[in-house]
């Protein structure tokens, strides 16, 4: 993997990644990339759904939310929220799926700010995630940290990873652009919301929103954030999708997600 200081982060990213928590770099990935991956990522999606629904395809299961979860093609599809939808919201991991998600991880577009963010030096893949967020379709994805969806597998492991968002569209507040909680990341694991059946989601009353940033961004676009961020995003009522590809990287030496066990019981160990 080749690779350049100067895609490293500048002092000033690296000072408002101290204070707010993330940092924007626009225009990271070119169109003729974006095109590249968005017609990758359609194919995957085609595939995947194809694949999960055919007779004998992998288990299915309800999460504490209500919301469906199948396991097929070597990862877990999060299906639509909506009723009788049969469009797929996410895919873990994705990078298996075609050669150029797994290339992301050895971007050093991607690669050197994530050392950064990370804090380390030599990095390894921890997970990967494609995100669908159709037009119209598209679920809203309440307050949350990263961190304890992956403290249930990894412990307190999991404070050392970051995550790229790759924005493969346009990303606007209608179609459900990422909004974030800058500073958050400053008090370590949120307090849980003690209405949400599945015990990950942030409590929003006990937030300073006040200050949240709605980033609407266009295509091309990535933002780099670690696992303490609070953050959310709207559904997608517009008539455009808005598709992101998510790698998230660790320290070297460690296992990746799907190699270790997911404990989800563990999260009642956090605030």
């Amino acid at each position: 993997m080749s690779t350049s200081a100067a895609l490293r982060f500048t002092t000033g990213e690296l000072s408002q990644l101290e204070r707010d928590g993330f940092v924007v770099r626009t225009s990271v990935l070119s169109g003729k990339e974006l095109d590249e991956l968005r017609d990758i990522v359609e194919s995957i999606a085609a595939a995947v759904a194809a694949h999960a629904r055919r007779e004998g395809a992998g288990p299915e299961a309800t999460l504490g939310d209500g919301h469906r979860i199948q396991f097929s093609s070597r990862a877990a599809i999060q299906w639509e929220w909506q009723e009788g939808s049969n469009e797929i919201r996410l895919v873990e991991p994705c990078d298996h799926l075609h050669p150029r998600l797994g290339a992301l991880f050895e971007d050093p577009r991607i690669y050197e700010p994530l050392t950064d963010a990370v804090g380390c030096e030599h990095l390894m893949p921890f997970t990967s995630k494609l995100n669908m967020k159709r037009a119209v379709e598209g679920s809203e994805f309440p307050f949350h940290q990263d961190y304890p969806y992956w403290y249930v597998a990894v412990g307190a492991d999991a404070a050392d990873i970051a995550t790229a968002v790759l924005f493969l569209d346009d990303a606007t507040a209608e179609n459900g652009a990422l909004r974030v909680l800058p500073g958050s990341h400053r008090h370590g694991p949120a307090p849980r919301d003690p209405n949400d059946p599945t015990g990950f989601l942030a409590d929003a009353a006990s937030l300073d929103v006040d200050g949240e940033m709605t980033l609407e961004l266009p295509a091309g676009s990535v933002v780099f954030f670690g696992a303490f961020l609070v953050h959310r995003s709207s559904p997608n009522r517009s008539s455009s999708h808005r598709r992101a590809l998510l790698p998230s990287m660790q320290p070297a030496g460690r296992p990746r997600l799907q190699d270790v066990p997911y404990r989800p019981e563990l999260v009642v160990d956090l605030p």
